[in-house]
């Protein structure tokens, strides 16, 4: 099969440039004034996997920004993303999005993941959080960098690792990788390992996987990275965590015996950015919400 190709000539970009486009979004939407964005004649929007109308959505409930607003961008493909908090009248909510720039400056792709606990059966994050992880805003020097094309195949061997997770490793961890996933820190936290019952979020990124925790997913499934910071070493990606819920009762690697806590069946769709250094994980960031078992994503077609 013939590969898309969409534009390719040389990208116009600065990352000065989609930062600026940033800013403007982020202002218009807070202000709840989609007009003032400088859309493309054609603009591929959705929230939360779901296609929607540009001012739709969060356009109509934001409140306010939270403090936390870590951006990065990708120079080649023109595409600048955000990790953030959103204030919707009485919940502030994690949430991430991306967009794409046309050679002209205009928005032509939004992808967006607001993380509403409150209506997300996720009640594990209840007490999230959202603060710098001065690592991932960090330039990677010039000797650490690993290709782009190297920096998602370690994004991608983590998903190969999570998925049928049977305690083998396909990607390399730094020793002190940490994972923040919905507010919360799920490494190296024995606090909220004891406060939820979840004992396998006091160990280290590589430990958990180590031990197999993770069987009871059965596929990570529409994989896309669409967006490679390669200066500050990061990879944006999408994709779905498919629980058929049939899993029962079974062992880590260890021999500890556990319960799978999904037994129904239901998906976890997910943006998930990587810091990659010196070709190991370093740092991880996930927003994810539930949503509709094998449900597709409106960016398969695109």
């Amino acid at each position: 099969m013939r590969a898309k190709v969409e534009n390719a000539a040389p990208s116009p970009h600065t990352r000065e440039t989609l930062y600026g486009a940033l800013d403007v979004y982020l202002a218009a939407l807070v202000r709840r004034d989609p007009h003032a964005v400088p859309w493309a004649d054609f603009v591929f929007n959705t929230e939360d996997n779901v296609a929607i109308e540009v001012g739709d959505g969060l356009w109509q409930t934001i409140t306010g920004l939270g403090d936390y607003q870590l951006r990065f961008a990708d120079v080649k493909t023109g595409q600048v993303g955000y990790f953030g908090a959103v204030e919707e009248t009485n919940e502030t909510s994690a949430f991430a999005f991306r967009l794409k720039v046309d050679r002209d400056g205009r928005i032509s792709e939004v992808e967006t993941i607001v993380v509403r606990i409150a209506f997300s059966g996720l009640d594990i994050f209840a007490d999230k959080g959202f603060w710098d992880k001065p690592i991932l805003n960090e330039t990677v020097p010039a000797d650490k960098r690993v290709p782009r094309e190297r920096m998602i195949s370690i994004a991608d061997g983590y998903f190969d690792t999570l998925q049928l997770n049977d305690g083998q490793i396909f990607t390399k961890f730094h020793p002190d990788c940490n994972r923040v996933e919905n507010g919360v820190q799920t490494t190296n936290n024995p606090e909220f390992a004891k406060k939820v019952n979840y004992p396998i979020a006091a160990l280290g990124c590589e430990a958990q996987f180590k031990l197999g925790q993770y069987l009871y997913d059965d596929a990570l499934r529409g994989r896309r990275f669409p967006l490679i910071d390669e200066e500050r070493g990061l990879v944006l990606a999408g994709g779905f965590i498919d629980h058929s819920g049939k899993l029962g009762a079974y062992e880590l690697t260890d021999g500890t015996k556990l319960v799978s806590p999904f037994r129904r069946p239901h998906s976890f769709y997910l943006l998930e950015l990587f810091k990659i250094v010196d070709g190991e994980i370093c740092q991880i960031e996930a927003n994810f919400i539930n949503v509709p078992y094998r449900m597709p994503s409106p960016w398969d077609a695109r």
